[in-house]
């Protein structure tokens, strides 16, 4: 058994979201330079540029890409030979996560009450975790500052086998072209099919994590990826929805078994930024 001490789980959570929020992916920056060179849309160009320079300033100045800072979203694989002392699991996490929106100088986002009395708690806590028991000694996490602009634009629907492979792509590309310019594309679209109706939503926003250019590992859905994703970028919103043939950087789907009278299909939109951290302990 390996003790791992609740401080370091709190540290790792806090620099994790201060390099989220201020430094974007390889992967999306290349994917953004390569949407620049393939945009036919001179407006569409000047949005990739502005894009492009707001990335590179927020890394280099360590201040936030988006004035939106993001909901705390966490995925972590906890393995089983792990024991965490001196403190508790998710209270170091959302430590951590207090511990970077203060020193990080980041917006604060988390209301306590999301009907009436809407008080934000100041913190930007709580977090919400997503924990797997896995095999090993070893603590792995992916922290996402989720957005609202594109949270927003979620959508889920419980189709039947009926509706098969096109009607996934279509309920995919609908969702898009409804969101328009509010999710700031070009975006990131994570889709989770199967599974629960809740479960659909987890894994479509763990979907958004996915690296640019990883494609599903069953060539079916991988050639489901690249279907939507050619039609979405048809649809002519652009970058910031100005317009343009790059709407969307990637679809990703993943996907679980499900039961037999049903097939739930989630959508997760996630801005150009695609804020996420991988870290181990």
């Amino acid at each position: 058994m390996r003790k791992i001490d609740a401080i370091e789980i709190s540290d790792k959570v806090k620099s994790l979201f201060l390099e989220a929020n201020f430094n974007i992916g390889e992967d999306v920056l290349e994917a953004l330079e390569k949407a620049l060179k393939a945009e036919t849309s001179k407006v569409g160009q000047d949005a990739l540029k502005m894009i492009i320079e707001n990335n590179r300033l927020a890394s280099s100045e360590e201040l936030a890409i988006c004035q939106d800072t993001g909901l705390a979203v966490l995925f972590v694989e906890l393995g089983q030979e792990v024991c965490v002392v001196n403190g508790d699991f998710t209270e170091a996490i959302n430590e951590g996560v207090k511990a970077a929106y203060k020193d990080g100088y980041l917006r604060k986002s988390v209301v306590d009450d999301p009907v009436f009395d809407r008080k934000n708690t100041t913190t930007n806590t709580p977090a919400f975790i997503y924990t797997d028991i896995v095999p090993g000694d070893k603590i792995k996490i992916t922290a996402l500052p989720k957005g609202f602009g594109s949270e927003n634009m979620s959508a889920l629907a419980m189709l039947t086998a009926a509706h098969g492979a096109k009607g996934i792509v279509d309920f995919i590309v609908d969702t898009v072209r409804k969101a328009g310019p509010n999710p700031c594309p070009p975006t990131v679209v994570g889709v989770g099919i199967g599974g629960t109706a809740d479960k659909a939503m987890v894994i479509a926003k763990k979907a958004t994590a996915r690296s640019i250019g990883e494609y599903n590992a069953n060539p079916k859905y991988a050639q489901m990826e690249k279907e939507a994703l050619e039609r979405i970028n048809k649809l002519g919103i652009g970058p910031a929805g100005l317009g343009g043939n790059t709407t969307s950087l990637a679809v990703h789907i993943n996907y679980l078994p499900t039961h037999i009278a049903g097939m739930p299909v989630a959508v997760n939109v996630c801005c150009h930024a695609a804020r996420h951290a991988y870290g181990e302990i």
